[in-house]
C-alpha cells in the first residue's frame, strides 16, 4: 500500500431529510442507514482501509461529534480527527485537513470523499481509486468521479464531459465542460438524453501540491488563513480562522473555475442516499417491492413501502402503498413517499411541541397590597 495516498473524509453534515432517526445530536452519518450494521461513517472507513494506510485517513466533522467519531472508530490518532468550530462548507474543510497532511507528508496524493454515500462494489471502486491516484501522482491535474445517470434526479449535481477520452489508454476519463448544480427536471432530461452528463459523486483526487496550488489561485484567502492550521494550532485561533472565513463549496470555488478538471466514469454503483425516497430506490425489495431495511416487518396487505425502525423492535403493517414507516425510539413516522417533502415541517413540529412541553407552565405570583396609614 502507498505510503503517499491520503483520505480526508468529511463527516459535518446533517441529513435531516432523515428524520425521525437523524436528529441534529444524531447525524446521519453516525447511523446504519443502509441496514449493514454499520454506521454510513464506519462503512466509508472501512472502504478506505483497502486503499490508503489507516493512520492516513483524516476525517473532518464537526466539534460536537469528534467524541462520537472516536467511539465509533477506535483508535484514532488525535490528528485523525479535526473539529471544525463552525460550518463553513466543504472548501475550508478541505484546506484544513490539506494543512494537517502538508505537515506529516508534502508529497501526499489524496481522496476527498463525503462520509455518508453508499458504494456498491467494492473492487470496482478500489481499481477506479487506485487508478485515480496513479494518474494524480504524474500529472497536474484534478480528477472527480462521475456516475452515469439513471433517472433525471434534481437532487444531484451534473457534470458535461468532453466526448473524447482525455489521456491516451484512459476511455473512462474525460475533460470537464461544465457543473450544474441540481438542475430541474427538465434540464435534467435534457441532460441525460445527450448521454455527454453524469452524475458528481463528491468525490475528488488530487496530489497535495496541486490541492495547495488550486487554493492559492481560486481561494487565496482561505489558503492564507487555513493553511498555517497545525494540530498545536489554539482553539481560540482556530475559532477565529474559521469564523473569519468565507462559507463557500470547493465545488464552487474551484472545481468549477480550475481548467484541469478531469471526471472518471465510476465503475462502481454509486448513491448520495439523500433522502427515504433515495434509501428505497437503493435498497432491496420483496415481491410487493417493499423495501425492509431494519426491523421485524410483518406486512399484509402491503405494496411499495419503506420500512426503517429499530433493529429490534417489530412494525405491523395492513394496508399501506407507496408509504415510508419510519421510527426511533421516541418518534414513529408514516407518510406517503410522494409527500416526503413534509418531513422538515414534521420535524419542526414535533420540536416546538417537545420543547412545549417540556416548559414549566407559568403561574401569576399572588400580589398582597399593603395600605398606609395615610392612604386610610
Amino acid at each position: 500500500m502507498n505510503e503517499n495516498n491520503y483520505c480526508i473524509i468529511m463527516a459535518g453534515g446533517y441529513g435531516s431529510r432523515f428524520w425521525p432517526i437523524c436528529k441534529s445530536n444524531n447525524p446521519k452519518q453516525f447511523l446504519d442507514i443502509l441496514g449493514t450494521g454499520q454506521s454510513m461513517l464506519q462503512s466509508t472507513f472501512s472502504r478506505f482501509e483497502r486503499i490508503c494506510p489507516r493512520e492516513n485517513i483524516i476525517i473532518v466533522t464537526g466539534e460536537l461529534y469528534a467524541d462520537r467519531v472516536r467511539e465509533q472508530i477506535k483508535g484514532l490518532k488525535c490528528y485523525q480527527v479535526l473539529s471544525e468550530p463552525t460550518r463553513r462548507n466543504t472548501a475550508p474543510c478541505i484546506a484544513y485537513a490539506a494543512s494537517i497532511i502538508y505537515a506529516r507528508n508534502p508529497k501526499a496524493n489524496i481522496i476527498v470523499t463525503p462520509s455518508d454515500h453508499a458504494i456498491f462494489g467494492q473492487d470496482y471502486f478500489e481499481q477506479d481509486m487506485e487508478q485515480a491516484l496513479a494518474l494524480t501522482e504524474k500529472n497536474d491535474i484534478i480528477i472527480t468521479i462521475g456516475v452515469r445517470p439513471t433517472n433525471p434526479n434534481t437532487k444531484y449535481g451534473y457534470i458535461q464531459f468532453a466526448e473524447e477520452p482525455a489521456l491516451p489508454k484512459t476511455e473512462n476519463l474525460h475533460k470537464v465542460v461544465t457543473f450544474t448544480e441540481k438542475p430541474p427536471v427538465e434540464m435534467a432530461r435534457q441532460f441525460i438524453s445527450t448521454g455527454e452528463f453524469f452524475w458528481n459523486a463528491g468525490i475528488f483526487v488530487w496530489r497535495l501540491s496541486t490541492l495547495r496550488k488550486a487554493y492559492r489561485t481560486y481561494l487565496p484567502n482561505i489558503a492564507k488563513n487555513f493553511f498555517t492550521l497545525t494540530t498545536e494550532t489554539p482553539a481560540a485561533d482556530l475559532d477565529s480562522t474559521y469564523a473569519l472565513s468565507e462559507a463557500i463549496s470547493v465545488d464552487f470555488g474551484i472545481m468549477e473555475q480550475a481548467d484541469n478538471v478531469y471526471v472518471m466514469e465510476a465503475g462502481f454503483e454509486w448513491s448520495d442516499v439523500e433522502s427515504w425516497s433515495s434509501l428505497y430506490n437503493t435498497c432491496e425489495h420483496d415481491d410487493l417491492n417493499n423495501g425492509i431495511v431494519s426491523g421485524h416487518a410483518f406486512t399484509y396487505d402491503t405494496k411499495n413501502t419503506l420500512v426503517h425502525v429499530p433493529a429490534n423492535k417489530n412494525v405491523i403493517i395492513q394496508g399501506l402503498d407507496n408509504y415510508i414507516v419510519a421510527a426511533d425510539d421516541n418518534t414513529i413516522l408514516i407518510c406517503p413517499r410522494d409527500r416526503e417533502e413534509l418531513i422538515v415541517k414534521f420535524a419542526s413540529d414535533v420540536e416546538l411541541a417537545e420543547l412545549t412541553r417540556s416548559l414549566k407552565p407559568y403561574k401569576q405570583p399572588k400580589v398582597t397590597t399593603i395600605h398606609k396609614k395615610s392612604d386610610l
